[in-house]
């Protein structure tokens, strides 16, 4: 049982129960969260398997504060089929072990991208017979490894174009349109009990990639396609406007699929000014944000939350600074895993 806020406990002390000269007695304040894992949905980050298994203050946060854990890079092509002869599952498995001894679920991610891609399969020469066949030997062998371990797959990521066309990748270019399809077959095959998600960014950005996915996720979802959640991954930043952040996420739930906001982060760095500082400002319209984005999130049909998982746990290791080789802070957590008034407006948000 958790302890109740001390204005409560006052209140009850003193005979809260009794009423007052015709008013009723106030209510007592609702208890304060205690970490992340207490949400009423799952909420995650993506770990970076070697700060996990080296960095006390690293995996204390992520085991503190997060009941699902989705691999970085540690699940990506690259990463686990580095040749087409070879599997690498050690850091894989690591985290999947992990999550076990800490009551975790483990979302994985991802199966086909255009990038992090070994070079084996961009120089790979074959017909579309044998494209096909890399394909779904990939796909099943990883979630044929991880069945009933790994609780749900990003099977596709980033197929969409900005334009709303969907992107040229090596798969398209060998196998045709309909090879998005096909993977969510090839999942579901190899473990018909994950849930299998469509995953991309840019939902916020404005009407035209946002209903190119919707169009494709809704597409899939009409002719029996196997696909059970749609992932916004919600890199964004605190000038991106309240009303296309709702958009995003509302209009992604229209869908009727489980929806996740899979690689959450908000940078306050969009101009990647070379001197920026940190700053009371900067924080606020940080914390505003992620309020905004999780009490939107919050709203949605209780049956459709699959979660909210940050991209990484401390500004320290997340890959915006590098991307952007400029100072930023995206996260909940500063560089010395303490709680940011990001963390603060999640709370509330909760709340």
């Amino acid at each position: 049982m958790k302890a109740l806020p001390f204005l409560s406990l006052i209140l009850l002390l003193t005979g809260c129960g009794k009423k007052g000269a015709g008013t009723d007695p106030e209510p007592p304040l609702p208890p304060a969260l205690g970490s992340l894992r207490e949400a009423a949905f799952p909420f995650g980050a993506a770990v970076n398997v070697t700060l996990l298994r080296a960095n006390a203050g690293y995996q204390g946060v992520v085991t503190r504060e997060y009941r699902s854990v989705t691999g970085e890079n540690a699940m990506k092509f690259r990463s686990l089929h580095p040749d087409a002869a070879t599997y690498t599952w050690a850091d894989a498995d690591y985290l999947v072990q992990y999550a076990r001894q800490s009551n975790s679920r483990v979302h994985g991610h991802t199966l086909i991208w255009h990038q992090s891609l070994p070079a084996w399969v961009t120089g790979f020469q074959g017909d579309s017979a044998a494209w096909e066949n890399l394909m779904r030997t990939h796909i099943q062998t990883v979630v044929g490894h991880f069945r009933g371990q790994v609780a749900s797959w990003d099977v596709v990521n980033e197929a969409v174009a900005e334009d709303g066309t969907l992107r040229p990748s090596v798969w398209r270019q060998h196998l045709g349109p309909d090879y998005i399809a096909r993977a969510f077959q090839y999942a579901r095959q190899a473990d018909p009990d994950a849930r299998l998600f469509y995953n991309d960014y840019g939902h916020e950005y404005g009407p035209t990639k946002r209903t190119a996915i919707l169009s494709l996720v809704n597409g899939l979802k009409a002719r029996g396609i196997p696909i059970d959640g749609i992932g916004l991954q919600m890199h964004t930043n605190i000038n991106r406007s309240d009303a296309n952040l709702a958009a995003a996420i509302n209009t992604a739930a229209q869908t009727g699929l489980l929806v996740h906001i899979s690689e959450l982060d908000v940078a306050v760095n969009p101009s990647n000014l070379a001197t920026l500082t940190w700053s009371d400002a900067l924080a606020s319209a940080q914390k505003a944000k992620y309020k905004l984005i999780v009490q939107t999130y919050n709203a949605l049909p209780a049956a459709q939350r699959f979660g909210i998982t940050t991209w990484n746990v401390s500004d320290a290791d997340s890959w915006v600074r590098g991307y952007c080789s400029c100072p930023d802070w995206p996260l909940p957590f500063d560089a010395s895993y303490q709680k940011k008034p990001a963390y603060d407006g999640i709370v509330e948000a909760l709340n």
